[in-house]
């Protein structure tokens, strides 16, 4: 056995491992990418409504058509999610500014994370409350007053937390108290 065969032996199993690791690092950004459209499909409803998020976030001022390419759906049913969407104001919608003649259609946008999750936190917050209360809804003791809400969520923005965290460290106090 000459060092060649060794040095080509070494150089199989170096593809092979290199190989491999592609393949896991492609599978677990495939179980990251559905984990992540599996979270929107709960907060947006459906998964339809989920995919057609990510697409405009990852494509922003896409058509419908452009959506219903992207996403590999059928164009009437992101036609009919994306009028959803916009009521809900999850999208944002604009005409396409064209220099020819004929129709400019319509491009979506999406909002971002940060605002979508505050889009929801007031349902979860009511809804949560409603669990926490449910002896006051089926008519049981209670120890909380009548406006008393067990549950209060509370979101910032990380450049909010920033701002706030420069501000207390330029005082010695916490930006958020007020002095009587």
């Amino acid at each position: 056995m000459s060092t060649d065969d060794n040095d080509h032996d070494d150089l199989e199993d170096t593809d092979d491992v290199r190989d491999r690791i592609e393949q896991e690092a492609d599978r677990a950004v495939e179980q990251f990418d559905e984990g992540i459209v599996d979270l929107l499909a709960w907060v947006l409803d459906t998964e339809t409504r989920a995919r057609i998020y990510v697409h405009l976030r990852q494509q922003p001022e896409s058509t419908s058509e452009e959506i219903a390419e992207g996403t590999g759906l059928y164009p009437s049913t992101v036609r009919e999610a994306l009028a959803a969407l916009t009521e809900e104001e999850v999208v944002t919608r604009q005409k396409r500014e064209s220099n020819g003649a004929g129709n400019n259609p319509y491009e979506y946008s999406a909002i971002s994370p940060s605002d979508l999750v505050n889009t929801i936190v007031g349902d979860i917050q009511s809804e949560l409350n409603t669990v926490f209360n449910l002896d006051d809804h089926i008519g049981g003791e209670t120890t909380l007053e009548p406006d008393d809400e067990p549950v209060t969520i509370t979101v910032e923005d990380a450049d909010d937390d920033a701002t706030n965290a420069d501000a207390g460290e330029d005082t010695g106090t916490d930006p958020d108290e007020s002095e009587d």
